[in-house]
Protein backbone atom coordinates (compact mmCIF):
# COMPACT_ATOMS: atom_id res chain seq x y z
CA UNK A 1 0.00 0.00 0.00
CA UNK A 2 3.11 2.26 0.62
CA UNK A 3 5.67 3.21 -1.47
CA UNK A 4 9.29 3.24 -0.14
CA UNK A 5 8.88 7.11 -0.19
CA UNK A 6 5.72 6.89 2.05
CA UNK A 7 5.62 7.16 5.91
CA UNK A 8 7.13 4.90 8.33
CA UNK A 9 4.27 3.24 10.90
CA UNK A 10 6.12 5.53 13.48
CA UNK A 11 5.11 8.24 11.32
CA UNK A 12 1.79 7.42 10.47
CA UNK A 13 1.09 6.33 14.38
CA UNK A 14 2.20 10.23 15.32
CA UNK A 15 -0.29 11.00 13.06
CA UNK A 16 -3.43 8.97 13.95
CA UNK A 17 -2.21 10.40 17.75
CA UNK A 18 -2.53 14.00 16.41
CA UNK A 19 -5.84 16.06 15.91
CA UNK A 20 -6.93 15.92 11.58
CA UNK A 21 -5.05 19.06 11.13
CA UNK A 22 -1.75 18.52 12.99
CA UNK A 23 -1.69 14.79 11.01
CA UNK A 24 -2.04 15.89 7.86
CA UNK A 25 0.61 18.54 7.89
CA UNK A 26 2.95 15.97 9.59
CA UNK A 27 1.89 13.78 6.19
CA UNK A 28 2.12 16.43 3.86
CA UNK A 29 5.80 15.96 2.80
CA UNK A 30 4.82 12.00 2.00
CA UNK A 31 1.39 12.42 1.34
CA UNK A 32 1.50 11.59 -2.43
CA UNK A 33 3.05 8.12 -1.88
CA UNK A 34 0.28 7.06 0.14
CA UNK A 35 -2.97 5.07 -0.67
CA UNK A 36 -4.53 8.16 0.98
CA UNK A 37 -3.98 10.40 -2.19
CA UNK A 38 -6.54 9.96 -4.33
CA UNK A 39 -5.74 8.07 -7.34
CA UNK A 40 -5.69 9.11 -11.10
CA UNK A 41 -7.87 6.90 -12.82
CA UNK A 42 -10.50 8.31 -9.84
CA UNK A 43 -9.42 12.19 -10.98
CA UNK A 44 -9.75 10.62 -15.11
CA UNK A 45 -12.98 9.55 -14.64
CA UNK A 46 -14.50 12.14 -13.02
CA UNK A 47 -12.87 14.92 -15.18
CA UNK A 48 -14.58 12.36 -18.00
CA UNK A 49 -17.85 12.76 -16.45
CA UNK A 50 -17.76 16.49 -15.91
CA UNK A 51 -16.38 16.88 -19.57
CA UNK A 52 -19.74 16.85 -21.49
CA UNK A 53 -21.24 19.42 -19.03
CA UNK A 54 -18.56 22.11 -19.32
CA UNK A 55 -16.74 23.99 -19.64
CA UNK A 56 -16.65 25.65 -16.74
CA UNK A 57 -15.69 29.48 -15.13
CA UNK A 58 -14.13 29.34 -12.15
CA UNK A 59 -12.68 26.32 -10.16
CA UNK A 60 -12.96 25.24 -6.72
CA UNK A 61 -11.07 22.10 -4.88
CA UNK A 62 -12.75 21.70 -1.39
CA UNK A 63 -10.28 19.93 1.33
CA UNK A 64 -7.35 20.10 -1.91
CA UNK A 65 -4.84 18.48 0.46
CA UNK A 66 -1.96 18.40 -1.80
CA UNK A 67 -3.60 19.61 -4.72
CA UNK A 68 -4.52 16.21 -6.84
CA UNK A 69 -7.88 18.05 -7.66
CA UNK A 70 -6.09 20.31 -10.24
CA UNK A 71 -5.91 17.49 -12.69
CA UNK A 72 -9.95 17.74 -12.82
CA UNK A 73 -10.02 21.54 -12.66
CA UNK A 74 -7.55 22.58 -14.73
CA UNK A 75 -8.57 20.74 -17.65
CA UNK A 76 -11.80 21.99 -17.38
CA UNK A 77 -12.06 25.18 -16.33
CA UNK A 78 -11.36 28.68 -18.36
CA UNK A 79 -11.12 30.88 -15.03
CA UNK A 80 -8.78 30.95 -12.11
CA UNK A 81 -8.90 27.51 -10.16
CA UNK A 82 -8.66 28.03 -6.07
CA UNK A 83 -8.03 25.22 -3.67
CA UNK A 84 -8.89 25.30 -0.12
CA UNK A 85 -7.80 23.08 2.96
CA UNK A 86 -7.13 23.82 6.98
CA UNK A 87 -3.59 21.97 7.09
CA UNK A 88 -0.82 23.96 6.23
CA UNK A 89 1.19 21.62 5.07
CA UNK A 90 -0.87 20.14 2.91
CA UNK A 91 -1.55 23.86 1.15
CA UNK A 92 2.30 24.48 0.64
CA UNK A 93 2.77 21.20 -1.02
CA UNK A 94 -0.09 22.11 -2.99
CA UNK A 95 1.67 25.61 -3.78
CA UNK A 96 4.81 23.96 -5.03
CA UNK A 97 2.80 22.10 -7.50
CA UNK A 98 0.46 24.22 -8.89
CA UNK A 99 2.04 27.26 -8.42
CA UNK A 100 -0.37 29.22 -10.72
CA UNK A 101 -3.59 27.97 -8.84
CA UNK A 102 -5.03 30.45 -5.94
CA UNK A 103 -4.67 28.78 -2.18
CA UNK A 104 -6.82 29.34 0.44
CA UNK A 105 -6.68 27.94 4.38
CA UNK A 106 -9.39 27.46 5.85
CA UNK A 107 -12.00 25.62 7.78
CA UNK A 108 -14.84 24.16 5.00
CA UNK A 109 -17.29 24.05 7.74
CA UNK A 110 -17.09 27.94 7.27
CA UNK A 111 -15.99 28.56 3.43
CA UNK A 112 -15.06 32.17 3.09
CA UNK A 113 -16.96 32.54 -0.59
CA UNK A 114 -20.47 33.75 -1.75
CA UNK A 115 -21.43 33.15 -5.27
CA UNK A 116 -17.64 32.63 -6.74
CA UNK A 117 -17.56 29.70 -8.40
CA UNK A 118 -18.86 27.53 -11.41
CA UNK A 119 -17.34 24.34 -10.41
CA UNK A 120 -16.34 22.50 -7.01
CA UNK A 121 -15.32 19.27 -6.47
CA UNK A 122 -14.13 16.96 -3.56
CA UNK A 123 -11.88 13.70 -3.42
CA UNK A 124 -12.12 11.59 -0.33
CA UNK A 125 -13.06 14.43 2.87
CA UNK A 126 -16.52 13.42 3.54
CA UNK A 127 -15.10 10.65 5.61
CA UNK A 128 -13.02 13.37 8.00
CA UNK A 129 -16.71 15.22 9.04
CA UNK A 130 -19.12 13.82 11.55
CA UNK A 131 -22.95 13.37 9.73
CA UNK A 132 -23.73 16.46 11.97
CA UNK A 133 -21.17 18.54 10.62
CA UNK A 134 -22.01 18.06 7.08
CA UNK A 135 -25.01 20.44 6.77
CA UNK A 136 -22.45 23.15 7.41
CA UNK A 137 -20.13 21.95 4.54
CA UNK A 138 -22.72 21.71 2.33
CA UNK A 139 -24.51 25.11 3.52
CA UNK A 140 -21.16 26.19 2.74
CA UNK A 141 -20.12 24.95 -1.18
CA UNK A 142 -23.73 25.88 -1.92
CA UNK A 143 -23.10 29.39 -0.94
CA UNK A 144 -19.56 29.65 -2.61
CA UNK A 145 -21.52 28.73 -6.17
CA UNK A 146 -22.99 31.01 -8.78
CA UNK A 147 -26.56 30.28 -9.28
CA UNK A 148 -26.31 27.46 -11.79
CA UNK A 149 -22.97 25.78 -10.23
CA UNK A 150 -22.19 22.39 -9.76
CA UNK A 151 -20.76 20.72 -6.44
CA UNK A 152 -19.42 17.15 -8.13
CA UNK A 153 -17.45 14.15 -6.04
CA UNK A 154 -17.05 10.49 -6.37
CA UNK A 155 -17.97 8.02 -3.95
CA UNK A 156 -17.99 4.14 -3.61
CA UNK A 157 -20.28 2.02 -3.12
CA UNK A 158 -20.53 0.04 0.24
CA UNK A 159 -18.71 -3.66 -0.54
CA UNK A 160 -20.96 -6.64 -0.35
CA UNK A 161 -21.47 -7.78 3.36
CA UNK A 162 -19.20 -10.99 2.84
CA UNK A 163 -16.21 -9.27 1.35
CA UNK A 164 -12.66 -8.65 3.04
CA UNK A 165 -13.38 -5.12 2.29
CA UNK A 166 -16.13 -4.83 4.28
CA UNK A 167 -14.69 -5.81 7.03
CA UNK A 168 -11.74 -4.04 7.09
CA UNK A 169 -13.58 -0.80 6.70
CA UNK A 170 -15.98 -1.56 9.65
CA UNK A 171 -12.70 -2.63 11.60
CA UNK A 172 -11.26 0.58 11.04
CA UNK A 173 -14.41 3.07 11.83
CA UNK A 174 -14.48 0.99 15.52
CA UNK A 175 -10.67 1.07 15.54
CA UNK A 176 -11.24 5.20 15.46
CA UNK A 177 -14.05 5.29 17.63
CA UNK A 178 -11.91 3.25 20.66
CA UNK A 179 -9.01 5.51 19.81
CA UNK A 180 -11.20 8.87 19.82
CA UNK A 181 -12.75 7.90 23.03
CA UNK A 182 -9.58 7.12 24.91
CA UNK A 183 -7.63 9.90 23.37
CA UNK A 184 -7.33 13.94 22.66
CA UNK A 185 -7.67 15.47 20.00
CA UNK A 186 -9.75 13.39 17.91
CA UNK A 187 -8.83 12.34 14.78
CA UNK A 188 -12.04 12.11 12.51
CA UNK A 189 -11.74 10.12 9.58
CA UNK A 190 -14.77 7.23 9.76
CA UNK A 191 -15.41 5.22 6.10
CA UNK A 192 -19.04 4.41 7.18
CA UNK A 193 -20.47 7.45 7.80
CA UNK A 194 -20.81 8.71 4.32
CA UNK A 195 -23.60 6.63 2.50
CA UNK A 196 -24.67 7.73 -0.87
CA UNK A 197 -28.60 8.25 0.91
CA UNK A 198 -27.10 10.46 3.68
CA UNK A 199 -25.54 12.46 1.70
CA UNK A 200 -27.96 12.47 -0.98
CA UNK A 201 -30.38 14.00 1.29
CA UNK A 202 -27.80 16.66 3.30
CA UNK A 203 -27.54 18.03 -0.09
CA UNK A 204 -30.78 18.17 -1.06
CA UNK A 205 -31.47 20.03 2.73
CA UNK A 206 -29.32 22.81 1.83
CA UNK A 207 -31.15 23.69 -1.37
CA UNK A 208 -29.04 21.42 -4.20
CA UNK A 209 -30.89 19.56 -6.68
CA UNK A 210 -29.01 16.02 -6.65
CA UNK A 211 -28.16 13.56 -9.73
CA UNK A 212 -25.45 10.58 -10.03
CA UNK A 213 -24.04 9.30 -12.91
CA UNK A 214 -22.16 6.22 -12.66
CA UNK A 215 -17.97 6.15 -13.26
CA UNK A 216 -17.81 3.03 -15.31
CA UNK A 217 -14.53 3.10 -16.20
CA UNK A 218 -13.42 1.90 -12.79
CA UNK A 219 -15.32 -1.10 -13.02
CA UNK A 220 -18.54 -3.05 -11.57
CA UNK A 221 -18.92 -5.00 -8.46
CA UNK A 222 -20.66 -8.70 -8.61
CA UNK A 223 -23.95 -7.89 -9.06
CA UNK A 224 -23.62 -5.58 -11.94
CA UNK A 225 -23.50 -2.07 -10.11
CA UNK A 226 -21.21 0.50 -10.62
CA UNK A 227 -18.01 0.61 -7.70
CA UNK A 228 -17.85 3.97 -8.12
CA UNK A 229 -20.87 7.16 -8.91
CA UNK A 230 -20.12 10.53 -9.59
CA UNK A 231 -22.35 12.82 -7.20
CA UNK A 232 -23.55 15.95 -9.29
CA UNK A 233 -25.37 18.31 -6.95
CA UNK A 234 -26.14 21.35 -8.76
CA UNK A 235 -26.78 24.93 -7.25
CA UNK A 236 -30.91 25.92 -8.40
Amino acid sequence: MFSPQGPSLRELVIQALSSVEHGYDLLAPKFEHTPFRTPDDVLDATADALRPLGPFGRGLDVCCGTGAGMRVLEPLCRGRVTGVDFSAGMLERARRAHPEAGWVRADVRALPFAGSFDLAVSFGALGHFLPAERPALFAGVHRALRPGGLFAFPIGAPPPLTSPRYWSLLGFDLAMRVRNALWRPAFVMYYGTCRLSAVHDGLTAAGFTVTTVPLTALGRREDGGPRCRLVLARRA
